[in-house]
């Protein structure tokens, strides 16, 4: 069986180290590095002493890090025999840093483009990169399936609000990949992941540990003042994983094109705090409106007819099997 080497920033991410964990059950090698900004070492507790998983604390806006990053891929050269995988799982994906403009920039355009010329020049076979359904901006659900990723774009600018440089900065990752492939210096493609969630999620301010932690306190939940009327759809990070994995082993795909994945189960945030508070014991949960964010759409749909035509991905974890993971995994 042919043994592959994957580099994996945002290794202790969300998708990035359910994609280590994965891998490393099939004998592959994983050179994974973080630098906490959205994670910790716990995520990969399981797996960090494996002889095959390789991590370093770095971070991918430090040239000096992705120096050592590159001297290790030559230095495994011999111990492999399949292909050379890199993905890109680094983003700032925190709310509050949507709005940082400079960090957005140097973290997911620069670095995502070094990162993607680090994986051209060590011959590389393939590179994931992770972008998000932020692109869609205001035009992110439409009453025909969702939005497909053909489809125009039509996003708030900066007399609205900074936070679209994030979802500009990953559109323009976008243009970086599919012109690399074009050229024919590398395979690869774009993934638009719709609100990834998992048991390992640390930021509180992203809704759904945000209402867990809340209810940990008291049977009370604040919510932003949009969360009366929107609705999202969320993404278990097994089927994100599974979607790189899918992607990966389907040569056709790796186009250079972008591929939406999501799940169709659309929930209103108040329906999704009502019942994470059930299945936290909670019978009567008092819900708070506190502040506002702009240019936030009210709902995010997204077409998954791609994916799923060119590969055999679909979504296996349901809202209310991904909830109960969560619930389940909290002290208390």
């Amino acid at each position: 069986m042919k043994k592959n080497l994957y580099v994996i920033s945002g290794a202790t991410g969300m998708t990035g180290s359910e994609l280590s964990r994965q891998f490393l059950k099939g004998n592959n090698i994983v050179i994974g590095f973080d630098n906490f900004f959205a994670s910790s070492l716990d995520s990969v507790k399981d797996i960090v002493d494996d002889e095959n998983f390789i991590f370093y604390n770095y971070d991918i806006n430090v040239p000096e890090h992705m120096d050592i990053i590159a001297k290790k891929v030559k230095e495994l050269a011999g111990q492999y025999n399949g292909q050379l995988i890199f993905i890109n799982c680094a983003a700032v994906v925190h709310t509050k840093h949507f709005y940082e403009v400079e960090h957005t920039f140097q973290t997911n355009v620069v670095s995502m483009k070094t990162f993607l010329e680090m994986a051209i020049a060590l011959g590389a076979t393939s590179y994931v990169n992770c972008s998000t359904s932020e692109v869609y901006s205001m035009q992110s659900w439409n009453a025909n399936g969702g939005v497909k990723e053909s489809d125009f774009l039509l996003m708030a600018t900066a007399e609205h609000s900074q936070r679209t440089s994030y979802a500009v900065g990953k559109l323009l990752t976008e243009f970086f990949m599919k012109d690399a492939v074009d050229k024919g210096k590398i395979k690869g493609c774009s993934i638009r992941f719709a609100n990834v969630y998992s048991k390992h999620e640390r930021f509180a301010d992203h809704i759904i540990p945000h209402i867990i932690n809340n209810l940990l306190e008291k049977p009370q939940v604040t919510l932003l003042e949009n969360s009366k009327v929107n609705k999202r759809t969320f993404l278990h990070n097994i089927d994100s994983c599974r979607a790189v994995m899918e992607l990966l082993a389907s040569p056709e795909a790796l186009d250079g094109t972008v591929y939406n994945v999501a799940t169709d189960e659309e929930i209103s945030i108040v329906d999704l705090t009502k019942l994470i508070a059930k299945k936290m014991g909670i019978d009567n949960v008092e819900i708070k409106f506190e502040g506002f964010r702009k240019s936030d759409p009210e709902r995010r749909l997204l077409n998954t007819d791609k994916i799923r035509t060119r590969t055999h991905w679909k979504p296996v974890v349901t809202l209310d099997e991904g909830l109960e993971m969560c619930v389940k995994s909290i002290e208390r």
